[in-house]
């Protein structure tokens, strides 16, 4: 269970733990291990801080965007009802005072993990997670889940045939900041796509007669409205919610102060439709969590959302994936991607 605290709308999420659940006690070579992500990934520390300086208009608090309120207050409101005990275990008290290091790090893993598997399929139809050789490199491969590296529109095509009940994409939205990187170093960057090649994708026939599609938006307002009038009407979906992923340090600090507008927020936009009858979804729903270090790294949703599908084992589908998970079907061009060896630590 990646829940670990909810509140009045509002959810904690431990990304990294629940990893770890997923792959312990792997057999590999007569012996038994347990894994987790690299601890190190996760030492996240907002450490920009302001001194004297006069605060300018811009920067108070009555000039923060309305959305950006909203959440700040939800996050302020959810931090004053955890318990002081789960406060004090979630605070994350060791020294990281070179955050240089720790992105370091992660670039190297990425660089690392600069696969090219296009056309490779494969999944795990045991109960039980294993450690497996693909292409001559080792990853971990969570239970019950499935995986195509293919073209998202083409895949998405050839599982004509296939319904489900929850779906959760990540679509590499075009914008500036992902093509600078691009010029920059292309083993860390991935292809983008514009609002109407996502709108073509044939997601329409593989969603079940009642079923949740949660789609991951960038700040842009441009493409907030796409999700809402052109991608989810392509693909026969209702808009119903705006959730919030609230994005904070090892001191359950915000990574990023709250801005104004389509700038940078310490938090990112998961947007919520829906198919036939499902149960009531909330609107501005807040989960929080420690985000890891890698690029695009996104937290587990299916605790999340399961319970909005009337189905008890739900089938779930993962577009643009870039890590699998268990009861999933994963596709796009990268799902191996954080799966590699290199990512994680042997744990006792």
């Amino acid at each position: 269970m990646s829940i670990i605290f909810k509140s009045n709308g509002c959810s904690f999420l431990d990304h990294n733990n629940y990893i770890f659940n997923i792959y312990k006690n792997i057999p590999n070579n007569a012996e038994t291990y347990s894994y987790a992500l690299s601890a190190k990934l996760f030492y996240i520390l907002n450490n920009v801080h302001t001194v004297n300086r006069k605060r300018s208009k811009r920067d108070s608090s009555d000039d923060l965007h309305e959305e950006a309120t909203k959440v700040r207050l939800k996050y302020e409101r959810f931090l004053l009802e955890m318990e002081p005990g789960l406060k004090d275990k979630l605070c994350n008290n060791s020294d990281i005072s070179n955050m240089k290091a720790v992105r370091d790090f992660s670039r190297e893993l990425l660089e690392r993990t600069a696969f090219t598997h296009v056309g490779t399929n494969g999944g795990n139809n045991s109960e039980r997670s294993v450690r497996c050789n693909v292409e001559n490199e080792e990853f971990l491969i969570p239970y019950n889940s499935r995986f195509y590296c293919s073209c998202v529109i083409k895949q998405c095509h050839e599982l004509a045939g296939y319904k489900y009940d929850i779906v959760i994409a990540d679509p590499p939205w075009w914008n500036k900041y992902i093509r600078r990187l691009k010029g920059a170093n292309n083993k860390l960057s991935y292809s983008m796509m514009y609002n109407e090649d996502i709108a073509s994708i044939p997601l329409k026939t593989l969603l079940a007669d009642n079923s949740i599609v949660a789609v991951w938006c960038t700040n842009s307002p441009s493409n907030i409205t796409a999700v809402k009038n052109l991608i989810f009407p392509s693909w026969g979906v209702e808009y119903v919610a705006t959730w919030y992923w609230m994005k904070v340090d090892i001191q359950l600090k915000p990574l990023c102060p709250f801005s104004t507008g389509s700038k940078k927020q310490p938090y990112e936009r998961l947007i919520i439709g829906k198919v036939g009858e499902v149960n009531h979804v909330p609107d501005d729903y807040l989960f929080m969590s420690v985000p890891s270090a890698l690029h695009s790294h996104k937290p587990p949703l299916i605790d999340l959302l399961k319970e909005y599908v009337k189905k008890e084992n739900p089938d779930i589908l993962e577009l643009f994936a870039r890590y699998l998970l268990p009861n999933t079907t994963s596709v796009g061009y990268e799902p191996l991607k954080l799966q590699h060896i290199s990512l994680y630590e042997v744990v006792s």
